[in-house]
C-alpha cells in the first residue's frame, strides 16, 4: 500500500518544479503574459519530456481562470481563454477534455461561455485531427454546428462522420437524419443538450441543464400560448391575464418557469412569453 505512495512524492515535486518554472519564466504572470508573449508551441519548448504533465497543469489553469471569470464577471470577453486551451492541448494534443470541455467554455453564449462558437468549433476539428478515432469529439462537432452556428446540414454531416467510428453510439445516425429531415427544431436541441448533459459532469453538465431548462422554459411559453388561443376561441375575447385561464380551467397550476419566475403576457397580442427577469431568458431563442 506505500508502494504507490512513494512512487507519487518525485511526481508531486515534480509538478511544483514545473509550476515554479511556468512562473519564473512568465514573471508571475502567466495568465496575463501568455495573450502577448506566448505560443503553444513556445511553451512546448520549456518542458522536453515532461510535455504532457505541463498539459495537465495549464488545463488546471484554464479551469480557474474560466471559472473565476464566470464566477466573479472580471473578464465576460475571457480573452485568456483562447491562448490557454491552445497552449494545452500543444503540449498535449491527446488531451479529449481540453477539446470537449474547453470548446464549451468556448461556445456557449455570455454569461455561462465566451460566446465565441466558431472557435469552440475550430478547437474541436483540431481535436478531430489529433484523435481520428474518437467519436465523441466528431459528436460534439456535430452538436455545436446545430446548436451554435444553426448549419443543420454540416451537423447532420459530421454526427454521420462520427457514427461510422468504432464504439460509436448508435443514436448518432437517427440524429444526423433527423435533423436532415426536420432541418433542425428545438426537440432535435434538446435530446442533444439531454446527451451532453448525461456524458458530462461540473461546469459542463451544470451549463446543459441549464440549456434545457431554458429549451422546457420555451415550450412552457409556446404552450400557455395556445391555451390563450383556446380561451380566445371559447369566449370570444383574450383573457385579461393568465390568472383569468386558471379561474376558467384551462390552467391547472400556476404560470411559472423551472427557476419560479412567472411568465409575461401580453393581452394585447395574446403572446405568453419568458420574463425578462428570468435567468431562463434568452431573447435569441424565441420565436418572433
Amino acid at each position: 500500500m506505500k508502494r504507490p505512495v512513494l512512487l507519487a512524492l518525485p511526481l508531486l515535486g515534480l509538478v511544483f518544479w514545473l509550476q515554479a518554472r511556468i512562473d519564473r519564466e512568465l514573471g508571475g504572470r502567466a495568465q496575463h503574459e501568455v495573450l502577448y508573449l506566448w505560443s503553444g508551441q513556445h511553451v512546448r519548448r520549456l518542458f522536453p519530456g515532461f510535455e504532457g504533465l505541463a498539459g495537465d497543469l495549464y488545463w488546471l489553469r484554464t479551469v480557474q481562470y474560466f471559472g473565476s471569470s464566470r464566477a466573479f464577471e472580471q473578464d465576460t470577453r475571457m480573452e485568456l481563454l483562447g491562448p490557454l486551451l491552445d497552449i494545452t492541448v500543444t503540449l498535449d494534443p491527446r488531451m479529449e477534455v481540453a477539446y470537449r470541455y474547453g470548446a464549451i467554455f468556448l461556445g456557449e453564449r455570455v454569461p455561462l461561455g465566451a460566446g465565441r462558437p466558431h472557435e469552440a468549433v475550430a478547437l474541436l476539428e483540431r481535436g478531430t485531427r489529433a484523435l481520428p478515432g474518437n467519436w465523441r469529439i466528431r459528436q460534439d462537432r456535430g452538436f455545436f454546428y446545430f446548436l451554435c452556428l444553426d448549419d443543420h446540414r454540416r451537423a447532420a454531416e459530421v454526427l454521420l462522420e462520427a457514427a461510422k467510428l468504432p464504439g460509436a453510439a448508435f443514436w448518432l445516425k437517427f440524429m444526423a437524419a433527423d435533423i436532415l429531415a426536420r432541418g433542425g427544431d428545438r426537440d432535435t436541441g434538446r435530446r442533444m443538450w439531454r446527451q451532453i448533459y448525461e456524458q458530462s459532469e461540473g461546469v459542463v453538465r451544470a451549463n446543459a441543464l441549464v440549456n434545457l431548462q431554458v429549451l422546457d422554459a420555451l415550450g412552457q411559453a409556446e404552450r400557455l400560448t395556445g391555451l390563450v388561443e383556446e380561451f380566445t376561441r371559447r369566449t370570444g375575447r383574450r383573457p385579461r391575464s393568465l390568472e383569468e385561464l386558471r379561474a376558467s380551467g384551462l390552467l391547472s397550476g400556476p404560470a411559472v418557469d423551472s427557476s419560479g419566475m412567472p411568465f409575461v403576457y401580453d393581452a394585447q397580442s395574446g403572446r405568453v412569453r419568458v420574463s425578462p427577469r428570468s435567468i431562463l431568458y434568452r431573447p435569441d431563442r424565441e420565436t418572433p
